[in-house]
């Protein structure tokens, strides 16, 4: 069976804004642009959720997040997953527990994942920690090229 993935925002920012830092190798862009063109091509589903959206549209301008969510609708390979009330009443929990050092919408991320027994793709240090102790597969882009 294929493995399905959370890809959380951070990722899609490496892809769409060009981070990254050639001078010490690859950059980021470049392993998210490789990671979505290997998932696109074995066919692979692609989880996202409204908080993923709702990320997004909060950190790029209007008009360039309505070209870009384009993506989450021209792919069959995408797949939207919502969060019930149970899952958001657990995050805050899970917000509180972690003295609120990992933000409330990574934790929807990380249960996301969990729910749709996906990886979880992030750059986010303390999120992939977080992950490993939810017992959440996680990892970089470029674990998985």
């Amino acid at each position: 069976m294929k493995n399905s993935f959370y890809v959380d925002t951070c990722i899609y920012l490496n892809l769409w804004q060009k981070e990254g830092n050639e001078r010490v190798g690859i950059p980021y862009w470049k392993l998210a642009k490789d990671f979505f063109e290997k998932l696109d091509n074995e066919n692979t589903a692609t989880y996202y959720s409204g908080f993923l959206l709702k990320e997004l549209k909060f950190i790029l301008k209007e008009e360039e997040f309505s070209k870009k969510r384009i993506l989450f609708n021209s792919s069959p390979n995408f797949k939207k997953i919502s969060l019930s009330y149970d899952e958001f009443v657990r995050a805050r929990r899970i917000e509180s527990k972690l003295n609120f050092e990992i933000s409330f919408y990574d934790i929807i991320h990380l249960l996301l994942a969990k729910k749709t027994s996906s990886i979880l793709v992030t750059r986010d240090k303390k999120l992939l920690e977080t992950a490993k102790k939810y017992g959440v597969k996680a990892g970089k882009p470029e674990d998985f090229l």
